[in-house]
C-alpha cells in the first residue's frame, strides 16, 4: 500500500477554537494565547489495490488561486478528485471535515467519484451541537446523499479490509480505521491518536470527551502496532505524520 501524507500546513489553536496559520521562521509559539496547541493538519490518500481512500478532509480551505488545498494538494501528488473512491471520515470536528463540500457549494461533494463513510450518530451529533467544534455546512450534505454510507455498527468491515470501529474517546461517536492488505496494517486513529508523542506518554488530555479512555486506547493500539509492524497516521503531527513500526 502507498500512503502519501497531504498536509494543509501548522496551525495553533486554543479555546477559541480557531485554526491560526503558524509558520516557526515567522511566528514565535511563546506569543500566542496561553494553552494554545500547535499542530499540523494533514489529510492521508492511502492507495491499495482495490481503492485510492482519503482518510478525512481538512480544513476546506482555499489558495491564492481559489482551489481547495486538499485538491491543490492531491494534483501536486499526480490524483484528480475524481481519482478518489471511498472517503473515511474519522469525525466531523471542522478540521476534518472542512473538505467534505466544495467551498461555497455546501450542496456539492469534492469528490463526486467516491463513497463517503461516516458514522450516521456522528452525523447527527454534529449537526445537532454545530460551533464552534462543528461547522455544520460543511457536512449537512451527507444527510441525504446517494454517494454517502451512514455507519451503524460501533464496528464493522467496508468491503472486507477496511476496519472501523467507533471509539467515542476525542468525541463521543469518534471511529478510527485499520487498512488491511498483503500483511500490511495501516492504523489511522484521527484525535484519539493524533502524534506520536502521544502514543508514547501515558496522559489524559482535557480536550478529548473522554480522556482516560483514549490514553488507554493509545496504549493498546501502540502495543498492538508494535506486535504486528503497524504504520501509524498521525493527523496532528508536525514532524511525524508517517511513523512505521
Amino acid at each position: 500500500m502507498q500512503i502519501i501524507p497531504l498536509s494543509e500546513g501548522s496551525y495553533t489553536i486554543d479555546q477559541s477554537k480557531q485554526f491560526v496559520p503558524f509558520h516557526p521562521d515567522e511566528h514565535d509559539l511563546q506569543a500566542r494565547p496561553v494553552g494554545s496547541l500547535l499542530v499540523e493538519i494533514q489529510p492521508f490518500v492511502v492507495i491499495t489495490s482495490y481503492d485510492i481512500l482519503l482518510l478525512d478532509t481538512g480544513l476546506g480551505f482555499t489558495d491564492k488561486e481559489g482551489r481547495m488545498q486538499l485538491h491543490a494538494n492531491l494534483a501536486a501528488a499526480g490524483i484528480n478528485p475524481a481519482d478518489i473512491t471511498k472517503v473515511l471520515l474519522s469525525h466531523l470536528h471542522k478540521d476534518h471535515s472542512g473538505g467534505v463540500c466544495m467551498p461555497g457549494h455546501s450542496d456539492e461533494l469534492s469528490f463526486p467519484a467516491a463513497t463517503y463513510y461516516v458514522q450516521e450518530r456522528e452525523l447527527l451529533f454534529g449537526l445537532e451541537k454545530g460551533k464552534p467544534s462543528y461547522t455544520t455546512e460543511d457536512f449537512a450534505v451527507l444527510q441525504h446523499n446517494d454517494r454517502v454510507q451512514l455507519l451503524h455498527d460501533d464496528k464493522g468491515l467496508i468491503d472486507g479490509y477496511i476496519g472501523y470501529e467507533l471509539t467515542g474517546a476525542h468525541s463521543p461517536f469518534h471511529q478510527v480505521f485499520t487498512i488491511k492488505e498483503n500483511g500490511e496494517t495501516i492504523f489511522f486513529g484521527g484525535d484519539d491518536a493524533p502524534q506520536l508523542q502521544q502514543m508514547k506518554h501515558r496522559f489524559v488530555a482535557k480536550y478529548d470527551y473522554d480522556g482516560r479512555k483514549a490514553m488507554e486506547l493509545r496504549k493498546e493500539w501502540w502495543e498492538q502496532g508494535h506486535a504486528e509492524r503497524w504504520s501509524f497516521l498521525f493527523y496532528h503531527d508536525v514532524s511525524h505524520g508517517v511513523y512505521k513500526l
